[in-house]
């Protein structure tokens, strides 16, 4: 077993103590002294391991990416036929590990960022298109080309509503989430 660098363990403590400020005190109040006092650090550590409160919250944006692939990745591993596939690239991001309170409060108030932060509205774009072409990829082998376009909207506000539901209500079931979808995608199959 490859035994992990202080530098990747301190970068990951940063990154879970972001999540908690941002979800305690916001996107904007949140410096990096809060911060760094969730991770029972100091405001210079972030500032040598990251350089700004920015590029913090980019690295933590990164993360939480990474997470969505890397769970959308492993459904399709399991996924056999285009509704299978499309259910899998939903479910995805209602992952246990990503759609949690704090994440969702944290994801939400990113993305509403997004467009006063540059580098966070090129992540939001990323996401977005990768998301869209990904549900986009199976609507067109389960419905007629006339109403390909709705659906995908449909899906792609289900989603988001019920992040934003979840940041709100600071409740997140992850299950429920993920069985409301595929009875969604059920009901726009009939």
């Amino acid at each position: 077993m490859q035994r992990r660098r202080i530098r990747d363990i301190r970068h990951d403590e940063f990154i879970a103590a972001t999540i908690r400020g941002v979800h305690a005190h916001g996107f904007a109040q949140v410096t990096m002294a809060d911060i760094a006092k969730e991770a029972g650090s100091s405001a210079a550590s972030i500032a040598y391991y990251f350089g700004s409160k920015e590029k913090l919250m980019e690295a933590t944006m990164r993360h939480l990416l990474t997470l969505l692939k890397q769970a959308m990745l492993e459904r399709y591993a399991n996924a056999k036929t285009p509704q299978d596939r499309l259910i899998a690239v939903i479910d995805a991001n209602f992952d246990n590990q990503l759609f949690t309170p704090a994440q969702c409060s944290l994801w939400v108030q990113f993305w509403s960022n997004a467009p006063y932060a540059p580098n966070l509205s090129r992540l939001h774009a990323i996401n977005r298109a990768r998301v869209q072409s990904h549900v986009q990829a199976e609507v067109k082998h389960l419905f007629p080309p006339e109403k390909r376009a709705a659906v995908t909207t449909t899906l792609q506000a289900y989603m988001d509503g019920v992040w934003v539901e979840a940041a709100q209500s600071h409740e997140c079931d992850p299950e429920k989430a993920r069985k409301d979808a595929a009875h969604l995608v059920a009901l726009l199959l009939q």
